[in-house]
C-alpha cells in the first residue's frame, strides 16, 4: 500500500456531512484539507499499518508534512500507540511542529507515557517553553494528563500561570488545565484565581467552564463564581 493508496482507501469513506461538521469544528485547517472520514476508520488504519504494515507506517510517519487533516490524525493515533518510550519521543518530535489544529493535538496521547512519568517531564518542560502554539497546547496537555494526581506538585502550578501567550488555543488549554486541578487539588489550585495569577481573559474563562464541570461540587462552584473579574 503506497500513500496514494492510503489517500484513495480515505476518499471510499468520506461522509460529507460529517466533512461540513468538521470544517466548522476546526477553523484553522483549509476547509479542501477535510477528507470527511470519522476517527474509528482511521483508529482502523493506524492499528493496521503497526501490526501488518510496518514499512508502511515508516514511510507514511516520514512523509511530512502531510496533505489531508486524515493524514495527520493517522500519523498521530499511530503514535499514540507506540510503545516503545524514546520511539514514540522521537516521532512525536518529528510531528509536532506539523500539528495545526486542537483536535489532532488533543487526541494525541501516547499510552506509553503513563509508564514513563520521571523520564517524560523535561518534556514537557521544552514543549510549554516553546514558540509554536500547538506544541504548547499540547505540552499543557500532557501535564494535565499525567501530572495531576500522585505526581501532582503545587510548582506545577506555576508553569502553567507563567504562560504568556495571545494564542486562544493556548488560554483554552490554561483554563481547561487549572479547571482540571481544581477537581483533583483543589486547595492547591483555587489560589490561582484567588490571586489572580492569570490574565483577565483566562481568568475568566477558567471559572465559566469550572462552573460548567460536572466534577466540581456546587458549593465550590458558588466561591468560584464571586472570583470573576469584572472587565
Amino acid at each position: 500500500m503506497t500513500k496514494d493508496d492510503i489517500i484513495t482507501d480515505l476518499f471510499h469513506f468520506q461522509d460529507f456531512k460529517y466533512r461540513e461538521f468538521q470544517q466548522k469544528l476546526i477553523p484553522s485547517v483549509k476547509k479542501d484539507s477535510i477528507i470527511g472520514v470519522r476517527s474509528p476508520r482511521l483508529r482502523i488504519l493506524a492499528k493496521q499499518f503497526i501490526s501488518k504494515e510496518k514499512i508502511i507506517a515508516k514511510n507514511f510517519l516520514e512523509s511530512l508534512p502531510h496533505k489531508y487533516f486524515e493524514e495527520d490524525q493517522i500519523h498521530m493515533f499511530i503514535i499514540s500507540l507506540e510503545e516503545d518510550f524514546d520511539t514514540c519521543l522521537n516521532q512525536l518530535n518529528t510531528f509536532l511542529p506539523f500539528i495545526n489544529n486542537w483536535a489532532t493535538c488533543d487526541q494525541l496521547s501516547p499510552k506509553i507515557f503513563k509508564k514513563h512519568h520521571k523520564a517524560l517531564f523535561p518534556y514537557i518542560l521544552k514543549w510549554l517553553n516553546d514558540e509554536r502554539c500547538y506544541t504548547v497546547r499540547f505540552g499543557i496537555s500532557m501535564l494535565m494528563k499525567h501530572f495531576l494526581d500522585d505526581d501532582f506538585r503545587n510548582d506545577h502550578l506555576s508553569l502553567i500561570t507563567s504562560i504568556h501567550s495571545e494564542e486562544y488555543y493556548v488560554n483554552m488549554m490554561r483554563a481547561w488545565y487549572v479547571v482540571e486541578a481544581l477537581v483533583k487539588q483543589y486547595k492547591s489550585s483555587i489560589m490561582v484565581l484567588e490571586q489572580h495569577q492569570l490574565d483577565d481573559w483566562t481568568h475568566n474563562r477558567t471559572i465559566q467552564k469550572a462552573i460548567e464541570s460536572h466534577k466540581i461540587p456546587d458549593i465550590q462552584k458558588e466561591y468560584i463564581k464571586g472570583l470573576r473579574i469584572k472587565q
